[in-house]
């Protein structure tokens, strides 16, 4: 059986076709990268948060039994996370505080990852990676984050100082 060669012509075209390819997705903005990662690392949080609260007794049993998170009582730290749970996701999706709120939900996860399921690293590790990149990066344009810098950018008090800096 013969192979089929591709002619040096076929091969050019399809290079060709795979840069522009890669071109336009290089194009592609951080602000529309960054809207899924926002809410996918916030459903994650956000789903926790409703579990605990739908049945709060056996949320305290796992902080006791379970998590074990140490130098808390399991109480305190049972309200802890579901404060976190609750508000951070919600920051995410805002695109509000973005930074700061990826920096918590990433410090939740590194203690999740260390003192609960340290054998969830495949899973706490595709979590950090979405959380570093929008501590990193930021919300993108599409967020109040950008929405309130632009406007501290433009007051008069901050703009005489960026002009001495």
């Amino acid at each position: 059986m013969k192979s089929a060669a591709v002619s040096p012509v076929g091969q050019a075209a399809t290079f060709r076709f795979i840069g522009r390819l890669v071109r336009r997705l290089d194009d592609v903005s951080y602000t529309l990268l960054a809207i899924p990662l926002r809410i996918a690392v916030a459903t994650v949080f956000w789903n926790s948060a409703m579990t605990k609260l739908a049945n709060w007794n056996t949320a305290l049993a796992l902080f006791e039994d379970e998590y074990k998170v140490p130098l808390l009582p399991p109480d305190l730290a049972a309200y802890i996370a579901v404060t976190i749970e609750l508000t951070m996701p919600v920051l995410l999706v805002l695109g509000l505080l973005t930074r700061p709120a990826a920096l918590i939900l990433l410090g939740m996860t590194a203690v999740i990852e260390v003192f609960v399921y340290p054998l969830a690293w495949p899973t706490h590790i595709q979590w950090a990676a979405m959380l570093l990149v929008l501590l990193c990066r930021g919300a993108g344009k599409l967020s109040l984050d950008h929405v309130l810098w632009r406007r501290l950018a433009t007051t008069p008090a901050l703009a005489s100082t960026r002009e001495s800096d």
